[in-house]
């Protein structure tokens, strides 16, 4: 696809990829064998942690064959989840579009007798969408995330808390990353095209154990579970990632021209730097449970340990 001003020139105005998305693909030989046939030298690689360990390995096998190509990076996944950088690319859309289920779950929670709104959001293994949209929204009670353990039964479980906050404001909301509370759903082993294991779902294991924990307790509760999944990252960039998306492609054809391979461009410690890919993808980027930025989502929720 021949890119020109006029093709590019309104793509900024909708959500998704003019270019489409992949799990898996091609082996790195045969890209970089069409890389040689059509006379590539510089290669830009959009995605998150296992799309760079993709475009290191193209990086790699360019150096192994001695071809004068770049390889660059740049970050775009709504999780958050790679190190070194403040934000990557589509996070803070992500945030603000899940206000919209959060805001739901609370009006539906908030209109019924014993009300329970439950929400599931992104965040295989890092929570900073859950934990950040929670904050945001002040409507949240309890927020679950991968990086923090927790127990739904016993007297400091989840569902104690929600009897708790039935019994004293008389409705609840809830909050959970997809990949929280793993421990308590039966392993498949599966994995996608691109390497991830299957999760099961934890959203609907928590509506359904809210469910029977209320019903054993012979107490009425009206449990309402959404679950916005790809809703929060099929929409039109907002302006703060805009910018940070405008940025960051000026500095990777910059790094590009520079003469830079196998570097990903990013934001970190508010300056926008170049950082090697084999350091970004080492391992994910998790929430820090003793950061100040959980304890403020604890404050706001007023959550206990859940152990």
């Amino acid at each position: 696809m021949q890119l020109s001003r006029k093709v590019v020139q309104n793509i900024h105005l909708s959500g998704g990829s003019l270019l489409g998305v992949s799990r898996g693909g091609p082996s790195v030989s045969s890209i970089v064998d069409n890389m040689q046939v059509n006379g590539i030298n510089m290669l830009f690689v959009l995605g998150g942690n296992g799309t760079h360990a993709g475009a290191n390995a193209i990086h790699n096998e360019c150096r192994k064959r001695r071809l004068k190509v770049s390889v660059v990076g740049v970050p775009k996944t709504i999780d958050n989840d790679i190190l070194f950088m403040d934000k990557t690319f589509g996070f803070d859309t992500a945030v603000e579009e899940a206000q919209r289920a959060i805001n739901a779950a609370s009006i539906e929670a908030n209109s019924a007798y014993h009300g329970i709104g439950i929400v599931k959001l992104m965040g295989r293994s890092s929570g900073f969408i859950a934990m950040q949209a929670s904050l945001a929204s002040g409507q949240i009670d309890i927020c679950l995330i991968p990086e923090v353990e927790f127990q739904l039964h016993g007297p400091h479980g989840v569902l104690s808390h929600l009897n708790y906050l039935i019994k004293t404001k008389g409705s609840a909301v809830l909050c959970v990353a997809e990949g929280a509370g793993q421990e308590f759903l039966k392993k498949t082993n599966c994995k996608d095209a691109s390497g991830n294991v299957q999760l099961g779902d934890i959203g609907v294991y928590i509506t359904q154990q809210t469910k029977d924990y209320f019903k054993e307790m012979d107490m009425p509760a009206d449990v309402k579970y959404i679950d916005p999944t790809y809703m929060i990252r099929a929409c039109r960039a907002n302006a703060s990632d805009g910018i940070l998306c405008t940025v960051l492609g000026q500095n990777a054809v910059h790094g590009a021209f520079g003469g830079y391979s196998g570097i990903t461009v990013g934001i970190c410690n508010t300056h926008f730097v170049y950082l090697p890919i084999p350091e970004v993808i080492s391992y994910p980027r998790i929430v820090d449970p003793n950061s100040r930025m959980w304890h403020r989502c604890l404050t706001s929720t007023g959550q206990p340990d859940f152990l």
